[in-house]
């Protein structure tokens, strides 16, 4: 039996300290190596000192579930189901999960790679070779060993490919609290759309319940000859004008059930057999008399698609360093650590011992332009982030605008039809008066109650159109993310 000896420790003492002061100095070089990307530069918009409207507060901050202001049960479950299993959210965790993974590859770029390598052969030589040399036999050659790889990053181009790996993962993450934002927004207009669906079924309902009760007494009294024809013929008519709208309340009833279905991430079964509860009738709902604004300025880090926009324009900076390290040459450092003999039974004997220290140097010479066309391509897409990072300011500003004017408008307009529907219920119960007095013609009692049955919707419709606009300004104000910031997509980037 052969025996095994260990490898001599001098020699491997020796080895082992040429390579820890190599990876030393290599490290110092690689942390002392300068950055090519140019110094970030954001715009910084003026803005005004407060908002306009008294409608929003400057000294709170937005809650983070502020759905619940509008105290709906059902629009909190609703709400809490969409955010467990809508497929545009699920998409955008994976989108986030996929730009950490990428994050850590790159971070790993930074650090020596260690791999293990073997290979058995056995070789025989050719006649030319034998007849050229001598000897000719067949020879084995087994060898084992360990490969230490590492490339000296001396111009910033890993640490900077790194940097737009993190940048990226964090636009990811806010991407998906913006996509969080838009489903909860989504929802919450949904279902207010809904309620307001049924709401005008019901007055719809009621309003031709009323005119089937008008045409049989006027075709009574139309028999009976206290009326003529027309009467009864007008009567009909307006019957027939109410129960048309029915059938197109019904289908906006059910696109938006199903719509809602969808954002809630139901499956086809469940879309098609399951119902959306609703509670109180949209009247009766509560609407935030104060939004808690915070000021302007707060605006560009309330909102995530600013704080995306930030970090793409972040990323695509660091991408130009990337891109000018082109320039400049590589060096790359190998050792080997192994074994190698002729026998496998020979192979751990310290006679087989064997290392390997070098270094190599790769740099450009001639491209015909091709590193220069990826520093082109690179702060192209710098100044296409920018442009992008100041119209997510101005969008985030007008939407913040607009939310406020169709507050404001559908505050008015709630106001003046309220006033409308009182007066017109008093016209058309006057107007039946004096029908039935012969005072005048049941032209007059069609004009009242058309008038009422039209003013009765618009009236559901602004109440609606309110509670939306309070939801787009919430949206609009960032939804509270702000105090979402230390989410694990932000605090486990490292």
């Amino acid at each position: 039996m052969t025996r095994l000896r260990p490898l001599p420790d001098v020699q491997t003492e020796v080895w082992l300290m040429t390579v820890k002061v190599l990876l030393a100095t290599v490290m110092a070089l690689s942390l002392g190596g300068c950055s090519l990307a140019p110094t970030v530069e954001k715009p910084e918009p003026s803005v005004p000192e407060n908002w306009s409207s008294a409608r929003l507060s400057a000294n709170e901050k937005l809650p983070l579930d502020w759905w619940r202001g509008f105290g709906d049960p059902a629009l909190v479950t609703l709400v809490e189901e969409a955010l467990g299993a809508n497929s545009d959210l699920q998409l955008a965790a994976a989108r986030v999960a996929e730009a950490r993974a990428r994050l850590t590859g790159q971070q790993a770029e930074q650090y020596p790679l260690l791999e293990v390598e073997g290979s058995a052969v056995r070789q025989g030589p050719s006649e030319e070779v034998v007849n050229s040399a001598g000897g000719g036999q067949p020879f084995n050659d087994i060898q084992v060993g360990g490969v230490l790889s590492y490339e000296l990053d001396l111009w910033g181009r890993l640490a900077n490919a790194s940097e737009a790996a993190r940048a990226r993962l964090l636009a990811s993450a806010a991407n998906r609290e913006a996509v969080r934002l838009a489903v909860i927004g989504e929802v919450a207009n949904g279902y207010f759309n809904l309620r307001a669906l049924d709401r005008q079924i019901d007055i719809t309902e009621r309003t031709v319940s009323s005119r089937r009760e008008s045409v049989a007494l006027q075709r009574a009294r139309s028999e009976g000859g206290e009326v003529n024809e027309l009467v009864l013929r007008q009567a009909e008519a307006e019957l027939a004008a109410a129960e048309s709208e029915l059938p197109r309340l019904r289908q906006q009833h059910a696109l938006q059930r199903n719509a809602l279905a969808v954002l809630l991430g139901r499956d086809p079964q469940q879309i098609v057999r399951s119902d959306i509860s609703v509670a109180d009738t949209i009247g009766e709902m509560n609407v935030p008399g104060s939004v808690p604004a915070g000021r302007p300025a707060d605006l560009m880090v309330r909102r995530p698609d600013i704080a995306a926009a930030e970090q793409e324009l972040i990323a695509a900076n660091a991408e130009i360093g990337v891109a000018r390290a082109a320039f400049l040459p590589r060096i790359s450092f190998e050792g080997l650590l192994g074994l190698r003999s002729a026998s496998g039974g020979d192979l751990f004997q310290g006679s087989a011992s064997t290392w390997q220290l070098g270094g190599s140097l790769v740099g450009p010479l001639l491209d015909f332009g091709r590193s220069e066309a990826l520093v082109n391509q690179a702060e192209a897409r710098q100044r296409q982030a920018l442009i992008a990072y100041r119209q997510a300011i101005q969008v985030a500003f007008r939407e913040v605008l607009d939310a406020m004017a169709g507050v404001r408008g559908t505050e008015d307009r709630l106001e003046a039809q309220a006033r409308q529907v009182a007066a017109l219920r008093s016209t058309t119960k006057l107007a039946r008066l004096r029908f039935e007095g012969g005072a005048s013609s049941y032209l007059e009692v069609l004009d009242a109650e058309r008038s009422l049955f039209t003013t009765e919707l618009d009236l559901v419709e602004t109440r609606r159109d309110q509670l939306q606009s309070t939801v787009n300004l919430y949206r609009a104000l960032g939804g509270g993310w702000q105090s979402s910031l230390q989410s694990s997509d932000y605090a486990n980037t490292d």
